[in-house]
């Protein structure tokens, strides 16, 4: 069980931590920008590379990024974040990490 374990009189109360969908607490995020230069292919291929994910989610993160200029395309810690990042640059892709 997540969280601080209390007591309360006879009773005891569970403080849950602070996560984001990954578990982590304090997690950041790795945010794909859309460009002109890489084909979807690349993109998926490379999304599949840095966050290990398979071809339908690359696919969907894709298409975000195409239509809204920008997707989240991994969270978690920093050093796997900065992992992903890193991955995802190995072809000239522009990316941001944000808490």
């Amino acid at each position: 069980m997540n969280g601080n374990v209390l007591m309360a009189g006879s009773q005891e109360v569970v403080s849950p931590e602070v996560t984001t969908g990954t578990g982590v607490a304090n997690a950041a995020k790795v945010i794909l920008f859309n460009d002109e230069w890489h084909t979807f292919e690349e993109v998926i291929n490379q999304i599949i590379k840095a966050t290990r994910c398979g071809m339908d989610k690359a696919e969907l993160l894709t298409w975000e990024v195409h239509n809204k200029g920008k997707s989240c395309v991994y969270d978690g810690d920093m050093p796997e974040c900065l992992k992903v990042s890193n991955i995802l640059e190995e072809i000239s892709l522009n990316t941001k990490i944000e808490f």
